[in-house]
């Protein structure tokens, strides 16, 4: 019974010592976390990668050579390896925390206000339409005439076509922008169109409403600094194979600038799979809104390349919350200089718009704020 009572009395008081250890172990790890941070904002001042992996092993190593153990040398590299990697995603947190784009800087949605449409939560989803290619006066008449039937205000198109060859055909350029000006101006819609270097961004001022930013173009660094010191939207599509937090950070570009009216476009990503052109990342969509405060559409044409699917990849971005949907619009797909299969003739555009209605998604795309 002594014996009994004296191990118990040993066991507490291990126990008690135990307690202790664990509270000054979270001391140091949280003093440790601290100096962490310090150390992050230092790096980003400086423009160094937070994750030094010479400095981690040099860590490493003057850890286990102080090891007296009981625990082996394994075991401590595992434990602090464990602990550098929390330290890491802390000091990740903490930027993008600090990130102009980030929903933790500004808790409301950012409006962007083109002409008489309003993109942005609460307002009503836009529709974004056009021709992928401006070919001819006529052709964007004949696009534009049906957009204005459906409701449609903001008119796409292509004068600057950065193609995957340099044999395809590369756009109008500036004469491409003055016929969407000429057009849009007839039947009193917007301009959305690509621009691909900063040397084109302030002729194209003069002709375009919004400024498209392609997914080729998304880390085109000098092209997002000049466009984050205008004074017009910019329409940001995700790259082919970039990540979110690389998508959130070339807008940031833009806003740290100055600008920030500025869109975000998910327009499908690179991916094993071949039975369409891009994979529609449809998680993007939530996942921008919810960490970004920007407004976010999807592009339903490059992100499949099939007309013949448009409709419930339109719902589903609407469902997932999608401010807004961009979708190649040509009078006769099967002619046009650029992306012929993923283009609505007029009729099938008129059939996607007449679907989401009755969906009961949206009542009217494009809703004109009063």
């Amino acid at each position: 019974m002594e014996r009994s009572s004296l191990d118990g009395n040993s066991l507490e008081e291990l126990r008690k010592r135990l307690d202790e250890i664990n509270i000054q172990l979270l001391k140091w790890l949280n003093e440790r976390a601290a100096v962490v941070e310090q150390i992050g904002q230092l790096k980003e001042k400086q423009g160094v990668r937070r994750y030094d992996p010479v400095r981690e092993s040099e860590m490493l190593a003057r850890l286990i050579e102080m090891n007296e153990g009981p625990f082996d040398d394994a075991t401590i590299q595992h434990l602090f390896k464990e602990i550098f990697k929390a330290s890491l995603k802390l000091q990740k947190e903490d930027s993008k925390e600090a990130l102009l784009v980030s929903r933790k800087r500004k808790s409301g949605n950012t409006h962007v206000k083109v002409g008489d449409v309003v993109l942005g939560e609460p307002h009503q989803p836009v529709m974004v339409a056009g021709p992928c290619s401006v070919e001819t006066e006529e052709q964007v008449r004949a696009v534009a005439k049906v957009l204005v039937q459906e409701g449609v205000k903001l008119l796409r198109g292509g004068a600057f076509k950065p193609r995957t060859s340099p044999y395809d055909f590369q756009g109008l350029g500036v004469e491409g922008l003055r016929i969407l000006r000429r057009v849009a101006d007839e039947f009193g819609l917007a301009v959305v169109s690509e621009i691909v270097t900063p040397g084109d961004l302030e002729q194209a001022l003069e002709y375009v409403d919004v400024i498209q930013i392609g997914a080729r173009n998304m880390q085109n660094f000098a092209l997002l600094k000049e466009a984050g010191k205008v004074r017009k939207p910019v329409l940001l599509k995700r790259g082919l194979a970039a990540t979110m937090e690389e998508f959130m950070y070339a807008a940031e570009y833009i806003l740290s600038q100055g600008n920030d009216q500025v869109m975000l476009i998910e327009r499908g990503i690179r991916t094993y799979e071949k039975a369409t052109r891009n994979t529609l990342d449809i998680s993007a969509v939530p996942i921008l809104k919810q960490e970004t405060h920007l407004p976010v559409l999807v592009d339903i044409s490059h992100s499949t390349g099939r007309r013949d699917i448009v409709l419930p990849i339109a719902k589903a971005a609407l469902a997932a919350g999608a401010d807004g949907i961009m979708v190649e619009v040509h009078p006769n797909p099967a002619v046009a200089l650029s992306d012929a299969n993923q283009q609505l003739n007029l009729e099938q555009f008129s059939d996607l718009m007449k679907g989401l209605r009755e969906a009961g998604l949206i009542d009217k795309l494009s809703f004109v704020e009063s």
